[in-house]
């Protein structure tokens, strides 16, 4: 089970921190990632990390201003999003893998991004 939170009301520019935390099993070997839907939107994929954290994946509209990262100690998995903008108002998902697919997810958590 991932449960999500950090989300919450920032003026644009601002930064928040997004946590999700495993409980249940251990994801320490699954590749985690967080996806995000805007209200109206279909679900995008926004960052991916592997196992171990030494590769990460992010989508174009948020390279350079988000940072994916894990503790696997604590098996819990981060999404730091800093200069955020109007357009990064979402719900934000974090999910874990298995093999290939996004199987495990979480219940989301609202951020919202005023101008």
């Amino acid at each position: 089970q991932l449960q999500a939170s950090g989300g919450g009301l920032v003026q644009a520019g601002g930064s928040l921190r997004l946590s999700c935390a495993a409980s249940g099993r251990s994801f320490r070997t699954n590749t985690m990632g967080w996806f995000r839907r805007a209200p109206g939107e279909e679900r995008e994929f926004v960052a991916s990390i592997i196992w171990n954290g030494s590769s990460t994946v992010y989508a174009d509209s948020v390279k350079g201003r988000f940072t994916i990262s894990r503790d696997n100690a604590k098996n819990t998995l981060y999404l730091q999003m800093n200069t955020l903008e109007p357009e990064d108002t979402a719900v934000y998902y974090c999910t874990a893998k298995l093999g290939a697919n996004w199987i495990y997810w979480g219940q989301g958590t609202l951020v919202t991004v005023s101008s």
